[in-house]
């Protein structure tokens, strides 16, 4: 399943039909990942890193994102700065919008 559509399927599950506050859920959703994304980036040790990482997981596996969740999983387990995870995480947060 997509990132997205794992989304939209969370949140409908939750609130039903109310397309605006699924809507307006998303949008804070995806506002949370790219602060994420942007912590992941300015960390400066291995602990800011992981804990920056871990905090996207966690918010992943609350709207069942569950590729975003396993990479951001990943990155937990990386040194700080690894591009690799970085492209894996920018990517999953990208497909939010696609």
């Amino acid at each position: 399943m997509s990132f997205e559509r794992a989304i939209e399927t969370s949140l409908a599950a939750a609130l039903g039909d109310d397309q605006h506050l699924v809507a307006e859920l998303r949008t804070a959703f995806q506002a949370s990942a790219e602060r994420h994304l942007t912590a992941l980036h300015q960390a400066a040790t291995d602990e800011d890193w992981r804990d920056a990482a871990l905090r996207l997981k966690g918010l992943a596996a609350s709207f069942g994102a569950t590729g975003l969740m396993t990479v951001a999983g990943q990155a937990a387990k990386a040194r700080a700065g690894d591009t690799a995870a970085l492209s894996a995480i920018n990517d999953g947060i990208a497909s939010l919008s696609a």
